[in-house]
């Protein structure tokens, strides 16, 4: 049973995360043509062209991705629940779906952060992996960049950040308890 949670567990998340990283490469309008974009567009479309059809995007917001990532965590959650023999519905379930999202996707940007910024001491500048993360982090480093300027040539907004997220993370255990802490 362990080994089945795991599997199912791991699965669903890491393709919630490839999901979840489709709708923000299309939020910051990041390089299609990158071959990390590349593989989040080919692992997704075969689910999302067909989803697309029934299911518009509005203001720039693809609506069928959002419903994917939903869709998933859902998948999860019923095939967890049904194997540990628990019933779950209603709004309670909803609230788990939501709150699974946000989790993955602030522990998404936890990782892109982190590698970012170890590959801003290894790196020369001209990888395309680095430049994406470039393009998904900099529509959230930069407002912080204007209030907290770089100090001796040390730029602290990705410290910021990291402590802006710590604080979220202990905002939502403090407003979900135990419930935000298994997710």
């Amino acid at each position: 049973m362990n080994t089945a949670y795991y599997l199912i567990n791991t699965l669903c998340d890491l393709y919630l995360m490839v999901v979840l990283l489709r709708i923000w490469l299309q939020w910051v309008r990041a390089d299609f043509y990158n071959p990390v974009s590349q593989f989040v567009l080919k692992a997704t479309n075969p689910v999302l062209v067909p989803l697309r059809r029934f299911i518009p995007g509005f203001f720039g917001i693809d609506f069928a991705a959002l419903v994917l990532a939903a869709l998933i965590v859902a998948l999860k959650l019923t095939l967890l629940h049904a194997l540990l023999s628990e019933a779950s519905i209603g709004l309670y379930w909803l609230l788990l779906i939501v709150l699974t999202i946000v989790k993955k996707a602030g522990v998404m940007l936890f990782w892109i952060l982190i590698v970012r910024a170890l590959l801003s001491w290894v790196s020369q500048g001209n990888n395309q992996v680095e430049y994406l993360m470039f393009q998904l982090t900099e529509p959230l480093l930069a407002p912080i960049r204007r209030i907290i300027p770089a100090m001796g040539g040390l730029d602290l907004s990705m410290l910021v950040l990291f402590i802006i997220l710590q604080v979220l993370n202990f905002l939502m255990s403090d407003l979900f308890g135990a419930l935000w802490l298994s997710l």
